[in-house]
């Protein structure tokens, strides 16, 4: 596929300079600035087409971070910092909102002008340039592994950020932990005329995506696909291919975009893995494509499954 790297997240203009990761001096540079999270939701500009909203290392806002900030390379040489700064409590938020699949609030901190403000990801992943997708993928993933990671898994102890955010240190066993990126298969399942979706029970009435699963120790990724079609639908695969790759920062994953060969067309569901699967044909899934068809709601824009099915669609795969 040519234009693979036009899915969103994968990109940024951020020159990552892994060789800097341990110059503490870069905090002083005077055209230093700093991305804000706030409970993963990066701090977005929306005065006009949103964009990230870059902040002085001074900003009132970064104050409230417990930890150091990670550097997340440079832009056009100037050092972009990533601040978590979740320790901060929005009294307005809401919360049953936050807890949704897809968070439509926006949370605003005093110190800020009203048109800058914390926005989910997710609901705004396909609105941000593919720069800027690019570049809050890395902060949000990053921040992401640290949550997950402040005890040493070879002795048990608290850990410590080093290198610039891209480490974290045990002080008492000596051990060096780095941030993981959880591989994951997606599948683009055809026969003939059509395409094989599946939905989980959690998302939006109606939504049905392409297949997808985490892989396992031990598998090349022809045979993750292949067993995790056959485990959530009972069809079995032929050829596979690959099309293109997407970090998903929910949290820290990277989608492997694949093509397979169905072998057979009867399904047989795992109510454990997926709520339901069926097959649709190309004339139906671009039907729905132009919202006409409330039953069958696409994935999300902004997903390599939307990415994957358009260019299906356009006979572009």
């Amino acid at each position: 596929m040519q234009d693979n790297e036009l899915v969103t997240f994968a990109g940024g203009t951020l020159d990552r300079a892994a060789h800097l990761r341990g110059d503490d001096n870069l905090l002083e540079n005077p055209t230093a600035r700093a991305l804000p999270i706030w409970h993963g939701k990066p701090l977005v500009d929306a005065t006009g087409a949103p964009c990230l909203a870059w902040l002085p290392m001074d900003a009132e806002i970064l104050k409230v971070a417990n930890e150091p900030p990670i550097f997340l390379g440079l832009q056009n040489g100037e050092p972009r910092f990533a601040y978590d700064v979740s320790s901060w409590q929005d009294e307005n938020a809401d919360k049953d909102e936050m807890m949704k699949f897809r968070d439509e609030s926006r949370n605003q901190h005093p110190s800020l002008p009203d048109t800058v403000k914390f926005i989910d990801l997710r609901s705004i992943m396909s609105d941000l340039t593919h720069d800027d997708a690019g570049d809050a993928a890395t902060a949000k993933g990053i921040f992401a592994w640290h949550l997950n990671h402040r005890y040493c898994a070879n002795c048990g102890a608290p850990t410590v950020v080093s290198q610039g955010g891209w480490q974290r240190l045990c002080p008492a066993c000596a051990h060096m932990h780095f941030p993981r990126t959880d591989p994951v298969v997606i599948m683009l399942v055809t026969h003939g005329n059509d395409v094989l979706l599946g939905r989980s029970p959690h998302w939006p009435e109606g939504m049905f995506s392409l297949l997808a699963g985490y892989m396992e120790p031990g598998e090349g990724i022809e045979e993750s696909v292949r067993r995790e079609v056959f485990e959530e639908t009972g069809v079995r695969i032929g050829k596979v291919g690959y099309l293109a790759s997407q970090p998903w920062p929910f949290p820290t994953s990277l989608m492997i975009g694949c093509t397979a060969e169905a072998l057979n067309t009867d399904l047989t569901i795992d109510p454990v893995e997926i709520e339901s699967a069926k097959w649709v044909s190309r004339e139906d899934l671009a039907n729905s494509f132009a919202g006409n068809d409330p039953e069958l709601l696409p994935s999300r824009k902004g997903s390599i499954a939307q990415f994957l099915l358009e260019r299906w669609l356009a006979d572009r795969v």
